[in-house]
Formats: structure tokens, sequence, C-alpha cells
């Protein structure tokens, strides 16, 4: 029963890391590097992360340099940023490519807010499909019933603190976005 018990919480932890993954990528106004962090550029015909051929730094709190250690790559990177879909346009000057970040207004806040609430719910989504899986589980080991009510009970006092986890993670980001 113990080893079940250290499966379904690597599996929660996952989940969590998972939703506030996907929460790094929506931005509250300030520049972040972690924004660029899906996009691949095609680099000698692979598609290669921008970490991974480019200097990124952010030298304000609504700007992001991106100064990448080929400059015949300006192209490209500014490509690759357009078809990413981050709501950002990159201003090339030759050496390096800048993104500003403009104000949110309030309506995109609450726009990124809903779309949090909706990862948030995914996660847990994925928190009771775990759930469900360890229970049938349990539900199939030949012990006594109790024995199977009792580890039940146990997977959904895990499953309570998870999603309480989810909550607090969710208030701090809506929190984040909400303040200007």
């Amino acid at each position: 029963m113990e080893e079940i018990n250290l499966n379904i919480e690597e599996k929660m932890d996952r989940a969590i890391e998972n939703m506030e993954k996907r929460f790094s990528n929506v931005r509250a106004g300030r520049a972040s590097a972690s924004i660029l962090e899906g996009v691949t550029i095609s680099y000698y015909g692979a598609d290669t992360p921008l970490l991974h051929v480019a200097n990124i730094s952010v030298p304000e709190a609504r700007t992001i340099s991106i100064k990448p250690f080929d400059k015949n790559n300006l192209g490209a990177i500014e490509k690759a940023i357009f078809e990413s879909n981050l709501g950002l346009t990159p201003n090339n000057n030759g050496e390096q490519i800048i993104l500003n970040f403009p104000p949110l207004t309030e309506e995109k806040r609450l726009d990124f807010v809903k779309q949090v609430k909706v990862m948030a719910e995914d996660a847990k989504v994925a928190i009771r499909t775990i759930r469900q899986d360890v229970n049938n589980s349990i539900k199939k080991l030949e012990i006594s019933e109790d024995i199977k009510d009792r580890e039940i009970d146990k997977v959904q006092e895990v499953v309570n603190l998870y999603n309480q986890k989810i909550e607090d993670k969710l208030k701090e980001k809506e929190k984040e976005l909400l303040t200007i």
C-alpha cells in the first residue's frame, strides 16, 4: 500500500509542476525570459530552443533583450517569435531583438485570470484521473473490504491536499495577474 501512496504523490506532483509551467507562460505585465521557453527556431535544419542560440536578458521591467550568438539567426528568431503567438512584436536593430511588453489592460488581465483558472481545472482533472486509477487498483487487490475502504479514504485525503495546493497556487497567480 505504501508503494501506491508514493506513486500517487509523484504523479500528482507532476500534475502540479505541469500547471505551474503553464502558469509561467501567462505573463503578468512584467517581462520574463520564461515566456520564450516554448519558442524554437530552425537552426541548421533542426528545431532548436531559442534559449540555446541566444543570450536572453531582462534589462527593464517591461523589456526582453535577445542577442543571438550568431547574428545570421536574427531573422529566424524574429520569425519564430511572430509565429509563437505571444502577442509581442519583435524589434530587430541588427544586433539584437527587443521585445517590449505593453502595460496590460484590465480586460486583458481578466482574460489571463480566466486562462489560469482553466489550467488549474485541468490540473484538478488530472488529479481526479490519478485518484480513479489508484482506487481501481485498490479495489482489485485481494484484501478485506475494510482495508480497501481505509486505503481509498487515504487516497482521498491526498487528493484533497493536492487540490488545496492547486487552489493556493491559483490564488497566488490571480493576485499576480491582477496587481498593477
